[in-house]
C-alpha cells in the first residue's frame, strides 16, 4: 500500500507539471492521500492534525525567516542597496570574462540575500539583460545564473535552505557553513575555470550597458546603501543569530531608505508587505519584487510540505524505503546513499523544501553524525532539486532572470560539486 500511495502521489504532481497546475494542488492533493494512509493505519483526525503540528514546528523558523527575507529585500530595493552593490559589481565585468563573473556576482549577491529566487530576479535579470548587449550565449548564461544564484542559496548564513537543514539535523548553521565552504572550494574553483574557458572562446568587443546610469534616474548611488549588506556580513562572522542579523538590517534599511533614497516613511509599512515598486520602468523591469506577500507561496509550501513529515515518521510511511537506503550505506557511503535518495526525492518532490525533507526522512536512521549528515544533504538535495527540470528550483530562478529550461545542463557548478563529494568521499575526507 505505501508504494501506491507514493505513486499516486508522483501522478499528482506530474499530471500538474504536464497540464502547468499549481504545485499547490498537488501538495495539498498528497496531503489528501497520507491521511487515507493514517485512517488505513488507525489513526484519527485529531492525531493526524497533531502530526502534522509537529512537522511544521520543526521549520517553524523558516517561516519567520520567509516574513523577514520578504521585508528585508523588499527595503534593500527601496534603499538602494542592491542597485548599489550591482553598479560597483558591473565595472568588474569585461565581455572577455563575462560568464565566470556572470557565476561570480549572482554568488555574491546570493550569498548577501540567501535566496536563488531574490538573486535570479535581480542580478540573475541584470545578467541577461546584458548578455544580449555583449553577444553572449543565453543558454550559458542561464547556466552561469542557475549556478550561481544556488551557491549562495546553499551557503549563505541568511539562507532558508540552509537553516532548515541545520533546524532538521540540530547542526550549528555557522559550523555548517564552514564545512560547505570546505567542500566546495574546489568545485567553485573549477567552475571559474570552466566558464572562463567558455568565455575565452566565445568572447566579444561588445560594450556593456550603463547600469549605474540607469539606477541613477531612481536611486542616489552612494556608498552608504551598502551599509545594510555590510550589516549582514560582520553579524555573520560574529556567530549572531539568523533572526536577529535580519531584523538588524531591516532596521538599519529604514533609515537608508528615508535618508538617502528619500522615502515617505509612511510608505514603508506598505513596501515591506506589498513589495517595492519602481516609477522608472526601465528600472522596474529589474528592480520591482520583494515583501512579504512574495514569500506566502513559497511560505505555503514549505509548510505543507513540512507538515508531510510528521505524518511519515509517525505512520511509518517510508519505513521500507528508509530499510533499503540503511543497506545501501553499508555497500556504499554515507554520501553517495544521501545523493541517491535525494535525487529521486527531488525528482518526486518538484521543490527543494520537501526534497530536503524526504531525504532526511530517508536518511536519518542510517547517518549517525549530525554534523557529516547535514554537510551531506546540503550536497545533494540543496543543489539536485535545481537540476529537475520540473521543480520549482530550477524553473522559477530561470523563468525569474529570463532564462530558458535549456540552461539546466550548464549549470556547471551543481554538476561539478556532487561529483567532486563522491570523489573525496572515496578517499574518506572529513568535513
Amino acid at each position: 500500500m505505501e508504494m501506491t500511495i507514493i505513486i499516486l502521489f508522483c501522478v499528482l504532481l506530474l499530471l500538474c507539471v504536464i497540464f502547468d497546475i499549481p504545485l499547490l494542488i498537488a501538495l495539498i492533493g498528497g496531503l489528501g492521500l497520507f491521511w487515507l494512509y493514517g485512517f488505513k493505519k488507525g489513526f484519527g483526525p485529531k492525531q493526524l492534525l497533531s502530526m502534522m503540528g509537529e512537522g511544521i514546528k520543526t521549520v517553524k523558523n523558516i517561516l519567520i525567516t520567509f516574513m523577514l527575507i520578504g521585508m528585508l529585500t523588499a527595503l534593500w530595493r527601496a534603499g538602494g542597496t542592491i542597485p548599489v552593490i550591482v553598479s560597483y559589481a558591473i565595472k568588474l565585468i569585461h565581455p572577455s570574462v563575462f560568464l565566470p563573473m556572470v557565476f561570480i556576482t549572482n554568488c555574491f549577491v546570493s550569498i548577501l540575500t540567501g535566496t536563488a529566487f531574490g538573486t535570479a530576479a535581480t542580478m540573475g535579470v541584470i545578467c541577461t539583460t546584458m548578455s544580449a548587449a555583449v553577444g553572449a550565449n543565453p543558454l550559458l548564461v542561464g547556466g552561469a545564473i542557475l549556478s550561481g544564484v544556488f551557491f549562495g542559496d546553499r551557503c549563505s548564513p541568511v539562507s532558508t535552505s540552509a537553516l532548515l537543514v541545520s533546524e532538521l539535523t540540530k547542526t550549528d548553521i555557522f559550523d555548517n557553513i564552514k564545512n560547505m565552504i570546505k567542500s566546495c572550494a574546489v568545485p567553485f574553483d573549477a567552475t571559474v575555470i570552466v566558464y572562463f574557458a567558455i568565455g575565452l572562446l566565445n568572447s566579444t568587443n561588445a560594450a556593456l550597458p550603463d547600469l549605474q546610469a540607469i539606477f541613477a534616474q531612481e536611486f542616489v548611488i552612494s556608498p552608504i546603501a551598502v551599509i545594510p549588506a555590510a550589516v549582514i556580513i560582520v553579524l555573520a562572522l560574529m556567530k549572531k543569530k539568523v533572526k536577529f542579523i535580519m531584523i538588524v538590517s531591516i532596521i538599519v534599511s529604514i533609515p537608508v531608505c528615508i535618508f538617502v533614497q528619500g522615502v515617505d516613511i509612511a510608505a514603508l509599512p506598505k513596501m515591506m508587505v506589498m513589495g517595492f515598486t519602481a516609477h522608472n520602468a526601465q528600472v522596474a523591469a529589474m528592480m520591482n519584487g520583494g515583501g512579504m506577500v512574495s514569500m506566502l507561496k513559497a511560505g505555503a509550501i514549505v509548510c505543507i510540505s513540512s507538515s508531510y513529515s510528521g505524518i511519515f515518521k509517525q505512520t511509518g510511511l517510508l519505513d521500507g524505503i528508509e530499510g533499503k537506503i540503511a543497506a545501501l550505506y553499508e555497500k556504499t557511503s554515507s554520501y553517495t546513499a544521501t545523493l541517491i535518495a535525494a535525487a529521486a526525492a527531488s525528482m518526486v518532490a518538484c521543490n527543494q523544501t520537501l526534497a530536503i525533507i524526504l531525504t532526511f526522512q530517508l536518511c536519518q536512521n542510517a547517518e549517525k553524525d549530525n554534523r557529516r549528515f547535514a554537510i551531506n544533504l546540503e550536497d545533494t538535495a540543496v543543489v539536485v532539486a535545481a537540476l529537475v527540470p520540473w521543480s520549482i528550483a530550477s524553473g522559477v530562478p530561470l523563468a525569474a532572470a529570463g532564462a530558458d529550461l535549456a540552461s539546466i545542463p550548464f549549470a556547471v557548478f551543481l554538476y561539478i560539486l556532487p561529483v567532486w563529494r563522491l570523489i573525496t568521499c572515496r578517499r574518506n575526507v572529513k568535513w
